[in-house]
């Protein structure tokens, strides 16, 4: 992480350089888009957090760890197939539950189930694209998230 901030620091001492009053601008606006951002990763941050310390970690494990096998892998397509969840909420809570024990397996499922299938949307999708098309779509990712909770558990295992 450190090299992160050390390549992001020179090349915004670069980019200073080159043009100082684009790089204040741009600077402006990523902190008003941070600021506009900040309330609401907060409170979901907040609630899962509160989330995680009334749901036992033994029930983590039960229904999406290792030991869950199918039910593990079913639970967390089921969730992410149905959860309308920003990618900026759902990254930190699924490193929430890595650190809870839930398998990398389980939740590249649960993350490529919540950003491909779409079971809330299929009526605005099936709007535009036909009901046909949509649940095409949404069959072909579902079995795509699968292949890769799969590979995820297998590689991880391996590891």
């Amino acid at each position: 992480m450190t090299i992160l901030f050390i390549i992001t620091g020179a090349l915004l001492v670069v980019s200073f350089i080159a043009n100082k009053q684009k790089t204040l601008e741009g600077l402006k606006k990523g902190a008003l888009q941070f600021l506009k951002l900040l309330p609401t990763l907060l409170s979901v941050i907040i609630l899962v957090s509160i989330a995680m310390y009334f749901i036992p970690e033994k029930m983590l494990i039960k229904y999406f760890g290792d030991q869950a096998g199918v039910l593990g892998y079913l639970s967390a397509s089921l969730v992410g197939s149905v959860s309308l969840i920003p990618g900026f909420i759902s990254y930190p809570l699924a490193g929430m539950l890595v650190e809870s024990g839930v398998g990398y397996g389980v939740i590249a499922l649960f993350i490529t189930t919540l950003k491909m299938v779409g079971i809330m949307t299929i009526p605005l999708e099936a709007k535009y694209f036909g009901m046909k098309v949509t649940l095409q779509r949404n069959a072909l990712s579902l079995i795509g998230a699968i292949v890769i909770g799969i590979i995820m558990a297998v590689f991880f295992a391996v590891t």
